[in-house]
């Protein structure tokens, strides 16, 4: 059984059946869970005239993001505790990777949004970079059927 999983959360629907799979899966095997929330300045610079004022409002939302995640845990009766990665420059795949390193989690459970084509260029593949980069077994999660939950 899995004691230490590591779940990405970025407050998306997907996000959320990530989370809720983690849960039964801590509940499970008596794991605890460390849940993430990743500031990707690369992805924000590329959609908006970067200013301090947006980055300031991702971080705000990044952090209600995390606690409610972590009270939703909580909640079910799960230990959970939670970071905040803010690393100008680094990837989320690599911030999620490096934090399964350090945290020694035996599984990342993260969801996905299913884009293709010219959204996924543009938009990136969180999943997919975790995939490619955490040393951790990785539990993917789709979304809705639409591929955009």
């Amino acid at each position: 059984m899995f004691k230490r999983i590591l779940v990405p959360v970025d407050g998306s629907e997907t996000s959320g059946k990530a989370l809720a799979a983690a849960i039964a899966l801590a509940r499970e095997g008596a794991g605890q869970l460390h849940l993430v929330h990743c500031v990707d300045e690369l992805s924000y610079m590329g959609a908006y005239e970067y200013a301090g004022a947006i980055i300031d409002l991702v971080r705000a939302n990044g952090t209600g993001i995390l606690e409610q995640a972590v009270d939703t845990c909580r909640a079910a009766g799960i230990d959970a505790v939670s970071t905040f990665i803010d690393t100008p420059g680094q990837r989320l795949g690599a911030s999620v990777a490096k934090l399964a390193v350090d945290w020694k989690a035996d599984l990342v459970v993260v969801g996905t949004h299913g884009r293709r084509g010219v959204e996924r260029v543009v938009m990136g593949s969180g999943a997919e970079q975790i995939i490619r980069m955490a040393t951790a077994p990785v539990l993917v999660i789709r979304g809705s059927a639409a591929g955009h939950g």
